[in-house]
């Protein structure tokens, strides 16, 4: 509500949209490959807007934008119909060029978005090789190949007027799910002891007990005891804190 208010005051021109914004902690979600996508002037103006907006308000934090997690609600007008497309925002910069023509080569949509080889040619087949094919691809196949045209389809009929269009998704091998796990397990390791130390830098002492119930309060994903006890002992070999000399369940932070 605060960055819609805050859109109020700024002077945006005729090419209106509504923008929500998701900002996702880097601790809880799986690390992605930040994608530079070309985008239209005008969804760059309000991505402007909302970085300013945002680090205005959260100094010294920094916005990775992740152009394959984005979606949209798009009008789209046919020839009997118009259709409202909930898309991935991958889809949407692959369907605005047919705002100025009605047919482009893959060649021509990679250099244009520039999305990644093999994004774009799932991201075509999910809109011209699935159910709701509102392009067409010339020749027809359902594979997307290089020198492939695409030709915006006037003629798509659909009873229904919200039209949800699903990613083709990426197959993940064993050893990609494995290094996605071994990934994300990394970077929550960092992120207990970064909890361990901000805890006891503002309580300078405290008991292993409660140490872990601050943690547990604090992280929100799954932590066990092992996994805290690790880190503990990796904190007190780096000296960042260390154990009390009569009670060994008592830490003291170093500073």
């Amino acid at each position: 509500m605060a960055f819609k208010s805050h859109l109020q005051t700024k002077s945006i021109g005729e090419d209106k949209i509504d923008m929500n914004v998701s900002v996702l902690n880097y601790s809880f979600w799986p690390t992605y490959p930040v994608h530079k996508v070309h985008i239209p002037q005008f969804l760059a103006k309000y991505q402007e807007i909302f970085n300013q907006f945002y680090l205005a308000k959260y100094s010294g934090r920094k916005l990775n934008w992740q152009a394959s997690l984005g979606h949209c609600n798009m009008r789209a007008t046919f020839k009997t119909e118009t259709k409202e497309l909930q898309i991935s925002l991958f889809q949407a910069l692959c369907l605005l060029p047919f705002n100025e023509q009605d047919e482009i080569t893959l060649e021509e949509l990679k250099e244009r978005t520039n999305i990644e080889d093999g994004e774009i040619r799932r991201t075509l087949q999910s809109l011209a090789c699935g159910k709701a094919r509102v392009i067409q691809k010339s020749p027809k196949g359902k594979e997307i190949l290089d020198g492939d045209k695409f030709i915006f389809n006037k003629d798509f009929t659909n009873p229904h007027r919200k039209i949800k269009i699903n990613q083709v998704q990426m197959r993940e091998t064993n050893e990609e799910q494995k290094a996605t796990e071994a990934r994300v397990f990394a970077d929550r390791q960092y992120l207990i002891e970064a909890a361990i130390i901000r805890i006891l830098k503002t309580r300078k002492t405290m008991s292993h007990n409660l140490l872990l119930t601050e943690i547990y309060n604090q992280l929100r994903f799954p932590v066990t005891p092992t996994d805290v006890k690790i880190r503990i002992e990796n904190l007190i070999d780096r000296v960042y804190m260390e154990r009390d000399k009569s009670n060994p369940k008592q830490y003291h932070y170093v500073a």
